[in-house]
């Protein structure tokens, strides 16, 4: 006899922990705290040329270059204009070629929550057309279901390769650009 779902993914493993919360729209998602680097209020983002629609930009952040995705496009939500609490959560994402950093632009950040396996759901169905995968769970309380993110999926390997591509191409013309100034 098979055990109740408690939340943990079929791995075995626990989903319960801090998670920071924020809004898209009236929605709320989670992002795993270890994952936050930091959180900054919104700041000039430079636009790419030939970039996907969902890559806003890029950052500079205290001398790096870091890439910006906007989650309610990426999310296939409506754009819409950026408010005194649309903020960028900078969060740590892991690659084949180790940790790198990415800015997530979202409406507004809420709070911590400490979650417990006895909150998460696992991801529900969705039917064959859908691809869930950037879902870790569904956190549910009182008043409210928290969608809980992966981090590493939220982009896919093409995504994320076109923003490394971008970041590389912006940190090796900026010293040229600086040097003939």
């Amino acid at each position: 006899m098979q055990a109740p779902s408690t939340g943990a993914s079929a791995a075995g493993e626990s989903l319960a922990g801090k998670y920071l919360t924020f809004n898209l729209g009236r929605e709320v998602y989670g992002l795993e705290i270890l994952k936050v680097r930091e959180i900054i209020g919104l700041m000039d983002i430079t636009s790419v040329p030939r970039t996907p629609r969902h890559i806003r930009g890029v950052i500079n952040l205290r001398g790096k270059i870091i890439p910006v995705v906007d989650l309610r496009v990426k999310f296939a939500m409506e754009r819409t204009p950026d408010t005194e609490h649309t903020c960028i959560i900078v969060v740590d994402f892991q690659t084949e070629e180790g940790s790198s950093q990415i800015g997530v632009l979202v409406d507004s950040v809420s709070e911590v929550l400490d979650i417990s396996n006895e909150q998460i759901e696992p991801t529900p169905s969705f039917g064959s057309d859908v691809n869930a995968g950037f879902i870790r769970g569904m956190a549910k309380s009182t008043d409210k279901v928290t969608i809980l993110l992966n981090v590493e999926n939220i982009l896919s390997a093409m995504d994320f390769d076109a923003a490394s591509e971008l970041k590389s191409e912006i940190e090796n013309t900026v010293p040229e650009a600086a040097a003939s100034a």
